[in-house]
């Protein structure tokens, strides 16, 4: 652990377990900051007998002591963080004291949500599979120089600049066909929750953090989604609408890049994505189901069943390489245990050629991967040592990978956590 911005963020399509592993880390830390995404985020806990799902709110949040961030990079829904909020009160964590929001961080309407809903209807079966949250819009609406932010809330024109944000949404929306949407409800509990998180801690985070920085204080920068989800780098237009790699860290909290330290990638033992997208090793039959059954692959925002696939080596080099990883978490590996033999895509195999380089486009181009199998392992619990055969396989994979495998999350609790 570094003096500098420690970031963790998922290799994949996102639900790599990013979560659990914050919340490990998190009392090694001062400071966890959330630098991108929005409430499309589902980042998943469990304690003891308990789980959490977090949405806005950085995972360092069930730790007494740490101060949480919610970074400029942040898109906000003040009804999903009001409601988050109140559930945590409620299991008698009370975050108000330790949590922080930038003012840079843009607000999203109920009209942003309206929007992203009717666009999605439209498009039929072109649809990207967006989470309805209204990420999207507002991000645009950001990009246009249109937006709403944090630190308008308290000015004195805040009630003209939302009608006026409000007016134009209304008049996108006559392009698409009419769409359920009970605009008045929902504008009534935006307004109360606007009161309500008017009252919370502003900050300007990139002074709160340089400062925390150059003070020697420990900050993990938490990241949302997935890096195969990244605007820029991600499989497009099958993505979401942020920079979900270490880059983003940058520009989601203000540090340069020299202030970025460890580099922490989280890849399940497998492969998942929620929604449409390529995937090259999705697994269509039995196995692809098994792995959802025994994965419990579900997504922790939307509810929607999971794509399943073997893991992926070209894709998982490719994050690796843009993001500068150090080190590896790998979660779910007692999953594979359920199968006697499992496989890892070690190359693509695209026009008769074997490459391990990631293409342009996985939709344009005909991908076969190319698998080797490797014997399954033993499930055990924590307190004893990681099965042989897992143990070679993770030397395998740090092999492939050339980047050293850290942590092995061997189920969902903290305690099922081991360290390499």
């Amino acid at each position: 652990m570094s003096n500098k911005v420690d970031v963790l963020l998922g290799l994949q399509w996102g639900d790599e377990g990013k979560g659990k592993i914050v919340d490990y880390l998190a009392d090694q830390y001062d400071i966890i900051a959330r630098y991108q995404g929005g409430p499309n985020a589902g980042h998943t806990i469990k304690i003891e007998d308990k789980t959490f799902v977090l949405h806005t709110i950085p995972s360092g949040i069930f730790r007494e002591e740490v101060v949480n961030i919610i970074g400029n990079g942040v898109v906000v829904d003040p009804i999903t963080l009001c409601n988050e909020i109140d559930g945590l009160k409620a299991i008698g964590v009370d975050p108000l004291e330790r949590l922080l929001l930038a003012k840079k961080a843009h607000l999203i309407l109920p009209t942003h949500r309206l929007l992203d809903a009717a666009s999605e209807a439209s498009k039929g079966k072109k649809k990207i599979g967006s989470t309805l949250r209204g990420i999207g819009p507002t991000y645009m609406d950001k990009t246009g120089r249109n937006g709403l932010r944090v630190g308008d809330i308290l000015s004195s024109n805040f009630k003209n600049k939302y009608a006026s944000i409000r007016e134009k949404h209304l008049s996108l929306l006559r392009i698409y066909p009419e769409i359920e949407f009970d605009l008045v409800t929902e504008e009534k509990k935006w307004n109360e929750s606007i009161e309500r998180i008017a009252s919370l801690t502003q900050i300007n985070c990139e002074e709160y953090v340089n400062r925390a920085v150059n003070s020697g204080k420990k900050i993990l920068a938490e990241g949302a989604q997935g890096s195969m989800l990244d605007i820029e780098y991600g499989t497009y237009p099958y993505v979401t609408s942020s920079n979900t790699i270490t880059a983003g860290v940058c520009t989601g909290l203000g540090i340069a890049p020299q202030k970025i330290g460890e580099v922490i990638g989280i890849t399940k033992a497998y492969c998942t994505r929620v929604g449409s997208g390529p995937f090259p090793t999705e697994l269509h039959g039995d196995e692809g189901e098994e792995l959802r059954k025994y994965g419990k692959e579900f997504g922790a925002t939307t509810g929607r069943p999971r794509r399943c696939g073997w893991i992926d080596i070209p894709q998982l080099k490719y994050a690796i390489m843009i993001n500068g990883v150090t080190q590896i978490a790998i979660t779910k590996t007692d999953i594979l245990a359920e199968f006697d033999f499992i496989k890892a895509a070690t190359a693509y195999k695209i026009d008769n050629e074997i490459t391990l380089e990631y293409p342009y486009s996985l939709e344009n181009n005909k991908i076969e991967p190319v698998y080797k199998s490797y014997p399954s392992w033993e499930d055990r619990s924590n307190d004893q040592p990681l099965d042989d055969d897992l143990k070679n396989y993770l030397e395998v994979l740090e092999g492939l990978l050339n980047t050293p495998i850290k942590f092995v999350s061997n189920g969902p609790g903290r305690e099922e956590l081991k360290i390499r």
